[in-house]
């Protein structure tokens, strides 16, 4: 100590361990907070994904259900100028 004070010396000393301690592992807290958020960000990302598949294959469903239903409600004289078009 620099100069002496009325607190105990081993009071002085343990509260200078533990701010050597804090600065010390400051680098180490930061690098687990920058993982930690690199790993939700990744997580967000492939959730989002994973919902834009499901989506759109409930779309694509949609798409070829009114597709079917359409077919079924023409006449066969209908679908065969339809086809007969499509060959052409």
């Amino acid at each position: 100590m620099a100069f002496p004070t009325t607190v105990n010396d081993m009071i002085t000393d343990s509260v200078a361990q533990v701010g050597v301690k804090v600065l010390g592992s400051a680098s180490t807290v930061a690098m687990g907070n920058l993982f930690q958020a690199t790993n939700q960000a990744l997580a967000n990302a492939a959730h989002n994904a994973t919902t834009a598949v499901q989506q759109t294959g409930i779309a694509a469903q949609a798409a070829t259900t009114m597709g079917v239903a359409i077919l079924y409600s023409l006449n066969a004289a209908a679908v065969g100028t339809a086809t007969k078009g499509v060959l052409e």
